[in-house]
């Protein structure tokens, strides 16, 4: 069966849920609609470019609508959700295609060249509107346009995926794993990190405003730069390391996959295999009823071990989780909620109201703070660095025997490692889908 059989096969059944979550939630905060619009285009001040679109997620739960800007729904209780498809009569760029029938069937279709056909939908008072193109506000009272309590209540219901959606973020961890691949293989090959990007995009098939979010692409030093952007074309005098943090897509949905390597054996490679084994064991973690934010604090204690087993901090694992030491070598947080945006919504709320969920004290960077519930996708992704602004820090107000530095620079050509599997919360044991897609291979 193929894989886009296994996706759609679900899909019927995704919408009667979602249907079902949207008529509650509409209810529970007095109104009898939504219209929810796709965005329009933007162009940079005072230039004709336009940025890549980026459709509202709250319509892409709905349908695959990627490049369909000025579309829009109207979702309605106990009946069916009808879609303004803008599809313009133009010969400046190439209009969306018809719709496919695999998911258009479960819609009423108004095929529309004009992209404000959706004010005809014929809406009223108590109508929601939700998105943020500039022809809504223009339209639409403040208080019915992206109302919090309803915004909020959509967003918590987006973390419990359906049997589509998962199928839909698999197929994503399927052709990362792909791309991941010919990446470490252009590394092995010597190629730099502007190749290597090339050949994990050529390798899938997509281009760089398809994939979920920037690729990071990193050698050497350029790994200890968490979110680092450029994609030197030329090759450092030696390498030492190859961090690759990169998704693809699919239908919509992310993967977020990250996976290290050393140039050569010793010390680093062997951190890459122990974290990696550490990795693996987070991940059989993540059940239902656990509290995410004990998972990320037991990862300090692990962290703060393997840098003491290595003998680049001096104190015990506890104590320098306490001192904030671990904070030095892993200022991120565990993981986020990961659907159809990398870093998905509802991470650190409880209610309709909005009600945060507070960090632990000295852990302001952690994206997901709450109890995991089944149906739940998310991030494990441990990692330490040496990370020279951090390092400075310490060493200028913190306790600087508490560092091996010799150790420090010997290891920070390397820059540092990091880890990263997508798994799905269940009722049962959890499903590591990026284990899983690059066993496949």
């Amino acid at each position: 069966m193929s894989e886009r059989r296994t996706i759609t096969e679900g899909y019927a059944a995704h919408i009667a849920e979602i249907q079902g979550r949207w008529e509650a939630a509409l209810e529970a905060e007095g109104f009898e609609a939504a219209l929810i619009h796709a965005g329009s285009m933007q162009t940079s001040f005072l230039d004709d470019y336009e940025y890549p679109f980026r459709c509202n997620p709250h319509l892409l739960w709905w349908a695959p609508l990627l490049r369909h800007h000025d579309s829009a729904l109207l979702v309605r209780p106990g009946r069916r959700p009808k879609l303004f498809y803008y599809q313009p009569d133009d010969y400046w760029y190439l209009p969306p295609e018809d719709p496919d029938s695999w998911w258009a069937d479960h819609f009423d279709v108004v095929m529309a060249n004009d992209p404000d056909a959706w004010l005809q939908a014929g809406t009223n008072e108590r109508t929601a509107y939700i998105g943020d193109a500039p022809c809504l506000a223009e339209h639409v009272a403040e208080t019915r346009l992206n109302p919090q309590r309803l915004v909020n209540r959509i967003h918590l219901e987006r973390t419990r995926k359906t049997p589509y959606e998962i199928a839909c973020i698999a197929e994503a961890a399927r052709l990362a794993a792909i791309a991941h691949t010919a990446a470490a293989q252009g590394f092995r090959e010597g190629l730099s990190e502007y190749e290597i990007h090339q050949r994990y995009c050529m390798s899938i098939g997509l281009v760089d405003a398809e994939l979920p979010y920037n690729n990071i692409v990193a050698l050497n030093e350029h790994s200890s730069v968490l979110h680092y952007q450029a994609r030197d074309q030329q090759l450092p005098g030696k390498i030492h390391s190859f961090l690759i943090d990169a998704g693809a897509t699919a239908h919509g949905y992310a993967s977020d996959i990250t996976r290290s390597y050393a140039a050569q054996p010793g010390d680093f490679a062997d951190m890459i295999e122990v974290m990696d084994e550490m990795q693996k064991l987070l991940c059989t973690a993540v059940v239902a009823g656990l509290d995410y934010r004990e998972l990320h604090l037991h990862t300090h204690l692990q962290i703060a071990g393997i840098l003491k087993d290595f003998d680049i901090i001096r104190p015990a694992a506890e104590e320098a989780v306490a001192s904030g030491l671990s904070s030095v070598f892993y200022p991120h947080g565990l993981g986020h909620f990961l659907g159809l945006q990398t870093h998905d919504v509802a991470g650190l709320i409880a209610d309709a109201d909005g009600t945060m969920i507070p960090r632990p004290e000295g852990h302001p960077f952690l994206r997901l703070t709450r109890v995991l519930e089944a149906g739940n996708v998310l991030t494990i992704e441990p990692g330490f660095y040496f990370i020279e602004p951090l390092l400075r820090k310490w060493r200028e107000t913190g306790d600087a025997s508490a560092i091996n530095w010799d150790r420090v620079e010997a290891l920070a050509p390397s820059g540092g490692i990091r880890v990263e599997d997508n798994v799905v919360v269940t009722d049962g044991e959890p499903l590591n889908l990026t284990r899983e897609a690059f066993a496949a291979l």
